[in-house]
């Protein structure tokens, strides 16, 4: 599943790569072209962003694993239950520390 996830996340970027790249190579003939072109680029590269570092947690939760420390909570080192690592298979705590650490660092 993470591997399958880390193929989905590299081509979105591939195709972000693209598409900004379409965005810069396209000339803007007025100041809201150039505007909406430069929203649209910024844009593409937040979303990128956000897919490396799920990237970066995927390769961190195939470490994990070839450890024998996937699916323990990183904090409490108790199971982490099988249902939140079917929806967050990367995930590095339990629901009770995901809790904490998102009332400590909202």
């Amino acid at each position: 599943m993470l591997l399958k996830k880390k193929e989905e996340i590299i081509n979105i970027l591939s195709e972000v790569y693209s598409e900004g790249k379409e965005v810069e190579s396209g000339i803007a003939q007025d100041i809201v072209d150039k505007a909406e072109s430069s929203y649209t680029k910024e844009f593409l590269f937040s979303l990128s962003d956000a897919e490396r570092k799920r990237l970066f947690m995927i390769d961190e939760a195939i470490k994990r694993i070839e450890e024998s420390s996937y699916g323990v909570c990183q904090m409490c080192q108790n199971n982490i239950g099988e249902k939140r690592l079917v929806v967050v298979p990367w995930a590095l705590y339990c629901i009770e520390c995901q809790e904490k650490e998102e009332k400590e660092f909202p």
